[in-house]
């Protein structure tokens, strides 16, 4: 494959499983070293290093930050601008928590708001303008499907990535007319994923699963039929091969996008 990322670095936040992990690799069989950032122990962070290594990126690193606490992600975008600086920035950490909104505590709103769209904000501010100096930068936030649609009784999730879409188009305005063609230009974009293979869809899919006395695949079945209409999953490393496909040098007019992977979802 070409290295069209050889010498490039890339901060991937949440990718030490899931969709994170898998675009992780894509951008270091491409040639980037990888930031690894998520919530991890020791072993899972040197598991998941080891395996974007062998995936091909030339290194990985592990950096430690509570994306609820703006002081712990300065930080750590401290430590990677000395490791040589996010070229790249993936916001991938996210989390979802399905309630009613009468239901929505004050902290469970406060907790995915901040980790959402707080945390993307504080890794955007804080790498975009030396990506700016460079003249090459990619930010692909991985929002959702429910950037762009909403759903019931996910009214902090869908606010927060709704959001997320949002500070993703005024930073592409902000941003467009840095570098040029041969640099690579800056560009921001979000990666709308519908259902997708992940750790997050579980208890959704045993819920559903349940209903139908316990066969996974007829509950996956049922909840792809009221919302997805190809009836497919996608799957972690078919979302990272956009994310890869974003950061290459072809990619310089691409920006402020929401791209949906939903199977016709938005379609509808």
């Amino acid at each position: 494959m070409e290295q069209f990322l050889e010498g490039k670095t890339a901060l991937v936040t949440g990718s030490v499983q899931g969709i994170g992990l898998a675009i992780a690799k894509a951008l270091g069989r491409a040639g980037a070293r990888i930031a690894v950032h998520g919530l991890a122990d020791p072993d899972q962070a040197a598991k998941a290093c080891a395996e974007i290594e062998a995936a091909g990126a030339p290194q990985a690193r592990f950096f430690e930050a509570d994306m609820r606490e703006p002081e712990t992600i300065e930080a750590m975008m401290e430590a990677i601008a000395e490791w040589g600086g996010a070229d790249i920035l993936v916001n991938n950490a996210g989390i979802q928590h399905t309630v009613p909104l009468a239901e929505a505590t004050p902290a469970i709103w406060d907790t995915v708001l901040a980790i959402n769209l707080s945390g993307a904000f504080h890794t955007m501010r804080l790498a975009l303008p030396t990506m700016a100096d460079r003249g090459y930068g990619r930010v692909i936030n991985i929002a959702s499907v429910h950037g762009l649609v909403a759903s019931v009784h996910k009214s902090p999730y869908v606010a927060s990535k709704f959001g997320l879409v949002g500070l993703s188009k005024v930073a592409a305005l902000e941003y467009a007319d840095k570098g040029d063609r041969a640099s690579g230009g800056i560009t921001v974009n979000c990666i709308c994923p519908g259902w997708t293979e992940t750790t997050i869809l579980e208890p959704q899919i045993n819920a559903s699963a349940a209903e139908h006395d316990g066969d996974r695949e007829a509950g996956i079945r049922k909840m792809l039929a009221e919302k997805q209409p190809s009836g497919r999953m996608s799957a972690p490393d078919e979302i990272a091969e956009l994310a890869l496909w974003l950061s290459a040098p072809v990619a310089h007019n691409l920006t402020g996008t929401a791209i949906p992977v939903d199977g016709g979802w938005t379609t509808q």
